[in-house]
């Protein structure tokens, strides 16, 4: 449910807060198979989110009950396809998302042969059927971008891996654009990718262009290291 300590001043679901419960659709789906926490623990790695694409018809409003439906499209050596569906309180599909993921070893940093873990066996989970009729994510790259906004982490940003939250990156992403852009425009689609690992204290840089109208493209710098890019496309309401 849309609960109502999370939505924004529009009464609507934010892109970070959907977006967070995509990941632990995500988590959910992939412990009841055997590849979750207890999985991870064992054999000290992790997944880690490399590219996220989110496109709605709209958000959840406030109350309103949504489901979550998440699949792996394909698997690669080292990354995965895992995609989404967002459905209504009425079972119609409000939303779809896209997005890669890698597991890496928790002491190496390094990815890990998901054709060789546990034997190849994530390759059983694979449903090649399930469609995701929206463009999988771009690649997102800034020529002339302006600094916009510094933050230096806190400790509500870092997660349990030790660095800065792939959702909490999301959630400064958006506070770049003021409250008036969102009471007259929507997000209709939403991007990102991760390049590099941030931490606690870390001075994070946010450098925008505008390509097209209704187009940003974000990257984020920590210590002149990109951190990720994103891409957050609007429309009229």
């Amino acid at each position: 449910m849309a609960e109502p300590f999370h939505v924004d001043c529009n009464g609507e679901l934010p892109m970070n807060v959907l977006s967070n419960c995509m990941l632990n659709a995500a988590d959910f789906h992939s412990d009841a198979r055997g590849f979750g926490i207890t999985f991870l623990r064992e054999n000290k790695c992790t997944w880690v989110l490399s590219r996220l694409a989110v496109e709605m018809n709209r958000m959840p409003y406030q109350y309103e009950s949504f489901e979550i439906e998440t699949w792996c499209e394909k698997i690669y050596r080292f990354f995965t396809d895992r995609n989404y569906n967002v459905y209504d309180g009425q079972g119609e599909i409000i939303g779809h998302a896209r997005s890669v993921w890698a597991m890496i070893d928790i002491d190496t940093r390094k990815p890990l042969d998901l054709l060789s873990v546990q034997s190849g066996r994530l390759v059983d989970y694979v449903d090649p059927d399930l469609e995701c009729p929206m463009e999988k994510p771009s690649h997102i790259k800034l020529h002339e971008g302006k600094l916009v906004k510094e933050y230096t982490s806190q400790y509500s940003d870092i997660d349990i891996n030790g660095h800065v939250n792939s959702v909490k990156y999301m959630q400064h992403i958006l506070d770049i654009f003021p409250m008036e852009k969102y009471k007259a425009q929507r997000i209709k689609r939403f991007e990102i990718a991760y390049v590099s690992e941030c931490y606690y204290g870390n001075t994070l840089s946010f450098y925008k262009e505008e390509p097209e109208e209704n187009i940003s493209d974000i990257e984020v710098k920590c210590n002149d290291t990109v951190a990720c890019r994103s891409r957050v496309v609007f429309e009229n309401k």
